[in-house]
């Protein structure tokens, strides 16, 4: 079976990870065509847009989309292109896989956590109101009326909002999830003692989606207590689903348990779109250099074989990486016991090793 899948090589040192990660694909022998597209920074020096229609095409035709890390400037008015992506095709659920590694080095034993995060509401929904507007103004009128409460003038404000809907289907993604993946419990993840409405309806829709899965064991968690308990004692917990804030903060928290972002993939999937990524910046200062680690992306890739049906081939990757990453002789700099080690060695011959580890020779 052919499967189509739209590349987007992102910018940094994206393209160089993303055509390491499709040499590896392409040698679990699985038959992918590639449509190659640029959306961010290099779209817009091509189209004059971060988000060319004949991209977005690409990705809603093919249904599945892997992406290189794409650059977000801090606190400018440019929107996150990643956030964006999401809302463009309603990507509500982010997979996040923390998987220890023999060969890389982590703080604490061995860790096999997932993490899904609600990825459209909450406090990322993008509903902000910036000091000195009118629109901030009215927003501040109406809330002090309502609240019965005062907010300073010299006050940005943020909307955080949290629905029936977003919860019930981001739990039972959660709980899909495990079942399908032989996995024996799921934690929610909220600050329902302090938001009371907003996280107190996150807490009960999880705890109703709960019941329609008897043979999977459920538990609620503070988050504050939560990443406190992933430190100490991560090996009680299995999928733990998440609003989007708390979400975005705890699937880091887990990548660091496990070696950081440069050994954690992500998925944002949909109802009809899923697109696989690094969770990694672009690292603008490597690139060109065949430097930088491609695991991440290569994981990732592990998941959208999975997703499309193609599992043998998935497992047949994740041990190949795997086997690399533990004899660690072919693996890049910061894989390395010394990030200065000369036997270190760059992105295109990770993925020769890779490569070579399914039983592909790779010519000199």
């Amino acid at each position: 079976m052919t499967h189509t899948v739209t590349l987007i090589p992102g910018d940094g040192t994206g393209p160089e990870i993303c055509a390491a990660t499709r040499r590896a694909i392409d040698a679990t022998g699985v038959d992918i065509r590639w449509d190659v597209h640029d959306i961010g920074v290099p779209a817009i020096a091509k189209h004059g847009t971060p988000f060319p229609q004949s991209a977005l095409d690409s990705v809603r035709r093919n249904k599945v989309a892997l992406k290189g890390p794409l650059t977000t400037e801090l606190g400018t008015g440019f929107r996150s292109v990643n956030v964006a992506l999401r809302k463009e095709f309603d990507l509500y659920a982010n997979l996040r896989p923390a998987k220890t590694y023999k060969g890389v080095r982590a703080p604490v034993g061995d860790v096999d956590l997932v993490v899904v995060r609600e990825n459209i509401e909450d406090l990322y929904a993008g509903i902000e109101f910036d000091i000195g507007t009118p629109e901030l103004a009215e927003v501040r009128a109406v809330i002090e009326k309502a609240a019965r409460t005062k907010i300073r003038e010299d006050a940005a404000i943020a909307i955080k909002y949290i629905s029936e809907m977003g919860s019930r289907r981001i739990v039972r993604f959660a709980f899909d999830y495990a079942r399908a993946n032989g996995r024996r419990k799921v934690t929610a993840v909220h600050k329902a003692n302090i938001m009371k409405f907003a996280d107190g309806l996150f807490l009960r829709i999880a705890r109703e989606v709960a019941q329609e899965y008897p043979g999977i064991e459920f538990e609620d968690r503070i988050v504050d207590n939560m990443c406190m308990q992933l430190v100490q004692k991560p090996d009680l917990y299995d999928v733990l689903v998440l609003p989007n804030l708390y979400g975005d903060i705890v699937s880091d928290l887990a990548a660091g348990l496990v070696g950081g972002l440069g050994v954690a993939p992500g998925a944002n999937i949909g109802e009809n779109v899923a697109v696989f990524e690094a969770i990694h910046g672009s690292a603008p200062k490597y690139a060109g250099q065949n430097k930088v680690n491609p695991m991440a992306v290569m994981l990732a890739g592990v998941l959208m074989l999975r997703h499309m049906g193609e599992q043998e081939a998935g497992d047949r990757l994740e041990r190949a990486i795997a086997d690399v990453v533990a004899e660690g002789k072919d693996v890049t700099y910061d894989l390395k016991p010394l990030r200065d080690d000369p036997t270190a060695v760059g992105t295109r011959e990770f993925a020769d090793a890779v490569i070579r580890r399914l039983g592909i020779p790779v010519r000199a």
